[in-house]
């Protein structure tokens, strides 16, 4: 979100770079979210299902973005403000849904 406000272009690259660094590491521990809270034979089912979500998102995501830029006059800002709050929306959502992150109990023969 710091990316438009930097005085010069070595200052933005340095923002952006920090944030792609911290995007790794969130990529890194949200990956590890679905064997942590899901019996071992879901987790391929959950991680499918999320992967399927997750490119429809960047989807929809890049679709918003091109509609943005042409009504604002290329303006990125907004799309940098929207890009820095989809992490805390993020982990909202997840806490939200599982606040203690514990494990799901399923039964296999129940999902057959």
């Amino acid at each position: 979100m710091l990316a438009p406000l930097a005085s010069n272009l070595w200052l933005a690259v340095a923002i952006v770079g920090v944030a792609t660094a911290a995007h790794q590491w969130w990529s890194a521990n949200i990956f590890t979210i679905p064997s942590d809270t899901f019996p071992q034979f879901a987790v391929g089912s959950v991680v499918g299902i999320g992967g399927f979500f997750g490119a429809a998102g960047g989807w929809l995501f890049q679709k918003g973005t091109g509609w943005v830029l042409q009504h604002n006059g290329s303006n990125y800002t907004p799309i940098f403000v929207i890009c820095g709050l989809a992490y805390v929306s993020a982990l909202l959502v997840i806490h939200l849904l599982s606040p203690r992150l514990s494990r799901a109990r399923l039964d296999a023969e129940q999902l057959v």
